[in-house]
C-alpha cells in the first residue's frame, strides 16, 4: 500500500477513475466485517454465542471508527517519527473537500483506511468467543487499536521505519495478519480455555451461516488486495488475480488434507482454507504473478493446516477460531515468500533496484520479528490493565447460560 502522496506529484489532480475504484474497495473492506467476519465467526460457535460474536463484530467496527476519526489515523499517517505519527490530524484536522492524497481524495484515503483499522481488531474475536466479558472486548480493543495497530500501520505504511528499509507488504500481512495473529495468542493465555477444551467442546452450531461469511470475506478481499493498489491499473488487476487463485489452491489443499487424514471432505475445512490462502496472499499481492499466487496459495494451505493442529493439540491453547494458525502463520508466510517469489523468474513485478532475494528476506524477517514482539508486548499490557479495571472473563454461570442471554439479554433462536 502506497502512504498517502507517496509516488505523485504534489500537485496532482483528482482521479475520477482512482476515486471511484477506491470507494468501491472501501465498501468491499467494510463488507469483510459487516456482515462477512459476523457471519463467519457466528456460525463457528455455539447456538447460545452467536449474538455476542455478532456483538462483537459490530461494536468493534463503531469504536474502532471514532477512535480512527479522534487520533489513531493520525498516530499511523500523520508526520511525527520513525516509530509513531503526529496528532497533527487529530479529528481528521485538515481533512477537507478540497484535499487529496495522491490523486484521489484525502477523505476517501481516510475512510479505506479506517476499514483496515476496523477489521484488523475485529479479528482477534475469533479467539475469545464464548467466555470474555463484553466490557474487556470493547477496552482491549481501543487500546489495542491505539498502541499497537497505529504505530504498526506507522512503521510500514506511514513512512516509518520499516517503510524507510523498503519492507514488502502490500495489503497488510504484517500489518493487519501478523499484528491480530500473534495478539490472540495473548489474549487467550491471558483469558484462558474454554471449559471442556480440547476433548469436550461442541462441533460449530451452523457451518452454512459460516461458509455465507466466507463468501462474503472472499469477494470482499478483492477490495482489501486490489484496492490497495489505490489505483484503477494494471497493479490493482494482478493482486485480485492472484488473491482469487490463492485463495482457491489453499481451499482445495485443506479440504484434500482433510479427505485423506479423516475420509471425508468437510465445508468449514475447505472455507478456513480460503481464509488461510486470502492471509497468505495479502502481503504479496501487490508484488507476485500467477504462479506466485498459487505457490503462496499451496504452502500456505499446508502450512496453516497442521499449524492449527500443533496450536490446539500440542501446545494446547484455544484459540477458538483459529486466529494465530490461518492469520498469523498466513500473514508470516506471505510477508517472507514475497521476497522470493516476487522476482520477475517466478512471474512478479521485481525487487527494488539492486536489492537480493536475500537482502529483501532479511527486511521481511526483521518486520515480522519486530511486530511480534511489538504485538505481544503491548497486548500483554493492555491485557493487564483491562483485567485490573473490568476483568477479562464472564462467570462460569454465564458461560453455561450462553452469553447472548447474560451479556445482552437477547436470544439468536427461538424455539
Amino acid at each position: 500500500m502506497v502512504a498517502p502522496g507517496s509516488g505523485y506529484a504534489a500537485d496532482a489532480d483528482l482521479n475520477g477513475a482512482n476515486t471511484a475504484w477506491i470507494l468501491t474497495a472501501t465498501a468491499l473492506v467494510l463488507f469483510m466485517t459487516l456482515p462477512g467476519l459476523a457471519l463467519f465467526y457466528a456460525g463457528l460457535v455455539q447456538s447460545k454465542n452467536v449474538l455476542s460474536v455478532m456483538m462483537h463484530c459490530f461494536a468493534v467496527a463503531c469504536l474502532s471508527s471514532l477512535l480512527w476519526f479522534f487520533g489513531a489515523y493520525s498516530l499511523a499517517f500523520s508526520d511525527g517519527n520513525a516509530i509513531v505519527g503526529g496528532l497533527s490530524l487529530m479529528l481528521l484536522s485538515g481533512v477537507n473537500w478540497d484535499s487529496l492524497s495522491g490523486d484521489i481524495p484525502e477523505s476517501v484515503f481516510v475512510m479505506f483506511q479506517m476499514t483496515f483499522a476496523i477489521i484488523t481488531p475485529a479479528l482477534i474475536i475469533g479467539a475469545y468467543p464464548e467466555r470474555m466479558k463484553f466490557s474487556a472486548v470493547l477496552m482491549f480493543s481501543g487500546l489495542w487499536l491505539i498502541f499497537v495497530y497505529a504505530p504498526v500501520t506507522h512503521w510500514v505504511w506511514g513512512g516509518g521505519w520499516l517503510n524507510e528499509m523498503g519492507v514488502m507488504d502490500f495489503a497488510g500481512g504484517i500489518v493487519v495478519h501478523v499484528t491480530a495473529g500473534v495478539s490472540a495468542l495473548v489474549v487467550v493465555k491471558a483469558l484462558g480455555n474454554r471449559n471442556g477444551f480440547p476433548l469436550h467442546l461442541r462441533p460449530p452450531h451452523s457451518p452454512g451461516l459460516t461458509m455465507i461469511g466466507a463468501a462474503m470475506l472472499w469477494v470482499g478481499w478483492f477490495g482489501f488486495n486490489a484496492g490497495s493498489a489505490l489505483a484503477a491499473d494494471a497493479n490493482a488487476g494482478m493482486a485480485m488475480l492472484v488473491t482469487h487463485i490463492s485463495a482457491a489452491t489453499a481451499s482445495l489443499v485443506w479440504v484434500a488434507i482433510e479427505w485423506i487424514k479423516f475420509g471425508k471432505p468437510s465445508l468449514i475445512g475447505i472455507v478456513t482454507g480460503m481464509v488461510a490462502g486470502l492471509a497468505s496472499i495479502t502481503p504479496a499481492s501487490g508484488f507476485v504473478g500467477p504462479v506466485g499466487g498459487f505457490i503462496i496459495g499451496l504452502v500456505g494451505g499446508v502450512v496453516c493446516y497442521y499449524a492449527v493442529n500443533f496450536v490446539k493439540n500440542k501446545l494446547e491453547i484455544d484459540d477458538s477460531l483459529d486466529v494465530f494458525a490461518v492469520h498469523g502463520v498466513g500473514g508470516i508466510l506471505g510477508t517472507l515468500l514475497v521476497a522470493f517469489l516476487a522476482q520477475t523468474s517466478f512471474g512478479g513485478g521485481g525487487l527494488a533496484d539492486g536489492v537480493t532475494a536475500g537482502q529483501q528476506f532479511g527486511v521481511q524477517a526483521l518486520a515480522v520479528v519486530s511486530t511480534i514482539v511489538w504485538s505481544v508486548g503491548f497486548s500483554w499490557l493492555i491485557l493487564k490493565l483491562t483485567s485490573a479495571v473490568c476483568g477479562l472473563r464472564v462467570t462460569d454461570d454465564d458461560i453455561t447460560e450462553g452469553l447472548d442471554l447474560a451479556s445482552h439479554g437477547e436470544r439468536g433462536y427461538t424455539l
